[in-house]
């Protein structure tokens, strides 16, 4: 037959209750509220003390050096790094280059850093620090410098001055020289009006420029807009914003002027290539026009037959394809020996006008990379992976402009060869022409020549002048510096919500650890879950009372700790009517599993629970081992009472029964009671002997219900020695003190049915956790107002 328990035991194991499991948490609400409360304290005081950090931010848009509608575009191929993506980054960290953010820290003065001291926190005032402090040293050595001192203004005139913290202060005046082991210093006021400043404490720190260099270099952020982009966003963030704004300013500045530089550069070499050619050219000319004079001078000429004509002009037509071919195969010869001869990377000329577009070209080519590559240096090693790409693809091209230039030259060559051949047949069909005129055509001749390379060069001269002076910008600025107005951190709203987090999940967390470490039985709930297959009879709540006479219960008693030992008598009953039990059908005896659960006092309890009801009743303090029911109940003793026990009995056979048993009136209720008697030495032996079975023989037979109190079941053996007078055992558990793992002894002694009629109990169960419905509290018992109640009522 199945009973009330084993289907409460059947639902609770396979049944998950989140109502209760949740309830186990809003019990200690107070903890949860004192936690956040401590949390949102914390935060409050963290958001005090913590000095706000701004971000300034702007947009700039990288110009690339590359025009795709130039004919040079077809040559892009010829990169590794011809990518945008590559591009962009090369940029990025010439942006972020120590050079740039140095030339920054330098404009700005950023390595002077001036601090006003507070309560609590020091703040940096940037530019409106209200003193100036000049530095006499040179720019090298200063650049290098790290001191630290303090100022304390006291006077109108006058200021303490120390270097550290703990110095004796030493006085000075405004506009004082100071010396140092770098050099001097002198403070000024930036006001006149010097008087509000007396009491204020500020901190002067001079750092070196690298390590403020690199400072910002860790602090200043560059993205792409977007993939493929050449639009870059600039981050930098620090607790002033004008500051901030300003870094940015002057990185874009800076950025601008360096790549500037290097463009010039290139223009630079160009146009002193040009200057000493052009310097050479003139002077052939002078002496070119210098020689026609002196001919004509001496020879007299003044005219050209007509029929010599036709055939001079063939000829000059001739000889100036020939020269013209001959100065091509110059200019490639100079290239070659450039070439050649630079054994370093440097650019080369490329605007000459050849013949050739491939050669002049791939030189346009070669010194846009190398511009490149002398760029990338200055924040890169040369072993850097993207420098040594740009290493091959320059040595690349240079061989390709080698090869071309090889090919043009044979190519001129042949050309040459063929022109001087048509002029040596020109020049057969003229010779009827004076030997005067033949000379002053060719004279003639050389100073056109040397006219149109001069004008030509003159030209090549003005565009490198106007390239150098007009340099294309770089960049090109979308959005200037700028910030929002309002900190980005610490985020006061998301630090509120995860100091409330954070106070929810700690108590959390300790409650769930605890339970989940906790390895003690607290309740009915709890027992049935270990031992499924034990009936529990019920809960006995915890009992605060000081006095000891309210331990026990009383006649005609309300309490919760009485209606929970009629709960249990109920049960009993319920169990007992369910089961043939042959003998001893009325001997209940009262174990546990070790010391401390609660034995004597729900044995006490018990028994008056059931001499309430108008039955006879025995109480036996079969614990000889430690007695508690005397200690219980010493002040019912009357000094008449014999005083004899369990213990003299059992030693002393002249000693009958029923002089051992007292009749005692605790609370109003009239009991039997045989007492312990005194602790022998030998318990177990005593519980062993014949008499044994003749107390419980006249006890069974003279008493409705005889109430066994006996010794912890697992410490000693004196319970199993007399488990087979006892028709029904009830076995006591403690809420909070018995561990789990304890009661696989309570399984082991009812699987091997070593004790009769097992039947459960648990004692000392705390309100919180007593009963199935410890929320609605004890029926007839006035209501009790929460404290959110109380509240809002």
């Amino acid at each position: 037959m199945m009973d009330i328990n084993n289907i409460s035991k059947i639902e609770t194991s396979n049944s998950f209750n989140l109502k209760k499991m949740l309830s186990l948490y809003f019990k200690q609400w107070k903890w949860f509220v004192l936690s956040c409360f401590l949390c949102l304290v914390a935060v409050y005081f963290y958001l005090r003390y913590t000095t706000p950090q701004y971000s300034a931010t702007a947009k700039i848009m990288l110009i690339s050096e590359n025009d795709q509608t130039s004919p040079l575009a077809a040559l892009s191929d010829l990169s590794p790094v011809n990518s945008t993506n590559a591009e962009v980054e090369d940029e990025i960290l010439v942006i972020k280059s120590k050079r740039v953010v140095e030339s920054v820290v330098k404009s700005l003065n950023l390595n002077v850093q001036y601090f006003t001291q507070g309560l609590v926190l020091e703040l940096e005032l940037y530019k409106n620090a209200p003193i100036d402090v000049s530095f006499i040293v040179t720019d090298s050595l200063f650049n290098a410098v790290d001191f630290n001192f303090f100022i304390d203004i006291n006077t109108d005139t006058s200021f303490e001055y120390r270097v550290n913290e703990t110095d004796e202060p030493i006085i000075k005046s405004f506009g004082e020289n100071i010396s140092t082991y770098f050099g001097s210093f002198v403070v000024t006021p930036k006001n006149k009006n010097t008087h509000n400043l007396i009491g204020n404490n500020y901190r002067v720190k001079v750092s070196p420029v690298s390590s403020m260099a690199n400072e910002l270099r860790n602090k200043i952020e560059v993205y792409q807009s977007s993939s493929s982009s050449k639009i870059l966003d600039i981050y930098f963030t620090d607790p002033i914003p004008q500051k901030a704004t300003d870094i940015i300013d002057g990185i874009i500045y800076e950025y601008d002027i360096y790549t500037t530089q290097l463009k010039n550069i290139r223009s630079k070499n160009t146009a002193d290539f040009i200057d000493s050619r052009v310097q050479l050219i003139a002077s052939d000319l002078v002496n070119v026009d210098d020689s026609i004079v002196r001919f004509k001078t001496g020879n007299k000429l003044t005219d050209v037959s007509s029929e010599a004509g036709q055939f001079l002009n063939s000829s000059v037509l001739n000889e100036q394809a020939l020269t013209d071919s001959k100065t091509q195969l110059r200019l490639l010869n100079y290239m070659n020996e450039s070439l050649e001869t630079s054994g370093s990377l440097k650019p080369i000329p490329s605007n000459l006008g050849m013949g050739d577009p491939s050669i002049s070209a791939l030189s346009s080519k070669y010194n846009e990379l190398l511009a490149s590559r002398e760029r990338l240096l200055k924040s890169a090693g040369e072993k850097n992976t993207v420098v040594v790409e740009l290493d091959q693809t320059l040595s690349s091209i240079k061989q390709s402009l080698g090869q071309s230039i090889n090919n043009s030259k044979k190519t001129l060559n042949i050309q040459i060869n063929s022109l001087e051949n048509q002029l040596s047949k020109i020049n057969s069909k003229i010779f009827s022409v004076p030997g005067q005129e033949s000379k002053l055509r060719g004279i003639e001749r050389k100073q056109g020549i040397k006219e149109s390379l001069y004008l030509y060069l003159l030209q090549k001269r003005e565009e490198a002048a106007i390239t150098l002076t007009s340099t294309a910008p770089n960049l090109k600025i979308l959005d200037e510096a700028y910030y929002s107005g309002s900190p980005i951190s610490p985020n006061k709203k998301m630090m509120y919500l995860a100091s409330l987090f954070l106070g929810l999940i700690i108590p959390f967390g300790i409650i769930y650890l605890r339970d989940l470490l906790d390895a003690k039985i607290h309740n009915k709930e709890d027992l049935e879950k270990e031992i499924k297959n034990i009936t529990v009879l019920g809960e006995i709540p915890k009992v605060n009372a000081r006095k000891a006479e309210k331990l026990l219960i009383e006649k005609n008693d309300r309490s919760i700790l009485s209606e929970s030992f009629r709960i249990v008598r109920t049960n009993f009953d319920y169990v007992r009517r369910g089961r043939n039990v042959e003998n001893y059908e009325n001997v209940v005896f009262v174990t546990s599993t070790i010391n401390g659960e609660g034995k004597s006092f729900f044995s006490i309890n018990t028994a008056l629970t059931l001499a309430n009801t108008n039955k006879r009743v025995l109480l036996i303090g079969a614990d000889i081992r430690n007695p508690q029911i005397h200690s219980a109940i010493k002040n019912q003793i009357k000094p008449n009472n014999s005083g004899v026990g369990l213990t003299e009995y059992l030693v002393d056979k002249s000693i009958l029964v029923g002089e051992t048993i007292n009749t005692y009136t605790i609370n109003d209720i009239k009991i039997d009671i045989l007492l312990s008697g005194k602790v022998p030495p030998n318990p177990a032996e005593l519980l062993m002997s014949g008499r044994i079975k003749e107390l419980f023989d006249y006890a069974s037979n003279q008493y409705d219900i005889v109430i066994v109190d006996t010794a912890p079941a697992m410490l000693v053996t004196d319970t199993l020695l007399i488990s087979q007078y006892a028709g029904h055992t009830i076995y006591l558990t403690r809420a909070g003190y018995t561990e789990k793992q304890v009661l696989n002894f309570a399984k082991e002694l009812h699987a091997s049915k070593k004790l009769n009629g097992m039947m459960l109990v648990v004692n000392d169960v705390s309100q919180a956790n007593f009963g199935y419905g410890a929320k609605y509290g004890y029926y007839g018992a006035p209501e009790k107002n929460s404290f959110l109640k109380k509240i809002f009522k």
